[in-house]
């Protein structure tokens, strides 16, 4: 529903009906009511769209790089500050259960470990011993029980506390913090580069102009009662 253009058509309505009728009140209240109604709906209108002779109409489209360099310097200044990055990663490295790697580590490839093993014993004094039985083929099937081993293994020692502090500690190097925030910083600024003057504006369109809508409607009301106030003076 558009509460702006119902406002005005009734704002219209009561002002048609106070010049047929000759009814000085219901004249200033339609009167007024719209004046106050219209002047908001094109205020309104003026935040969004280029009207012509109307300086400073279109605000949203024309300062679209202010604001997409407003919205960067927020996110940087009161979001990822190093103070919060620092709560934030105190906070992870307190719960246990977020520092659960157990998916980060399945997704690697530990083959090449067991081809590092198998390279190191024919290379050491079992090699001899090794071809005995077959070469470094016959441990082959031992590929898969030793990857598992390992991941459970990687994943047991990603638990302990000794790995955590120390994991947080060279988390918290102010290289490190900076180098993070340079991250985050480069990732907002390839989010905002996608942006267009008409998608900010579509954006801040959808998120107030339910809202904004109530502005006309209140222009309107109080137009309408200041015009009563003013018939009644008037008389």
């Amino acid at each position: 529903m558009n509460k702006g253009l119902i406002t005005n058509l009734l704002a219209l309505a009561l002002l048609g009906a106070g010049y047929a009728l000759d009814h000085s009140i219901l004249l200033f209240a339609g009167l007024f009511a719209f004046s106050g109604a219209i002047t908001n709906w094109l205020a309104i209108h003026m935040l969004f769209e280029k009207v012509p002779g109307l300086y400073g109409s279109g605000v949203i489209p024309a300062r679209f790089e202010d604001f997409k360099l407003g919205i960067k310097q927020l996110m940087m200044n009161q979001f990822f500050t190093h103070q919060n990055i620092d709560r934030f990663l105190n906070q992870e490295m307190a719960s246990a259960t977020s520092m659960d790697l157990t998916p980060v580590i399945d997704t690697i490839d530990l083959s090449p470990s067991f081809d590092s093993l198998v390279e190191v014993i024919e290379q050491s004094a079992f090699s001899g011993m090794l071809a005995m039985v077959g070469g470094s083929e016959a441990l082959q099937p031992l590929r898969e029980p030793f990857i598992e081993k390992m991941q459970q293994a990687i994943v047991d020692i990603s638990q302990q506390e000794s790995f955590k502090q120390a994991l947080k500690k060279q988390l918290e190097q102010p290289d490190m913090l900076e180098d993070i925030k340079q991250n985050i910083e480069d990732i907002i600024d390839q989010r905002l580069s996608e942006l267009t003057p008409e998608l900010v504006k579509q954006i801040i369109q959808t998120m107030i102009k339910q809202h904004l809508g109530w502005l006309v409607v209140w222009g309107g009301i109080f137009g309408g009662i200041i015009g009563v106030l003013s018939a009644l003076i008037s008389q």
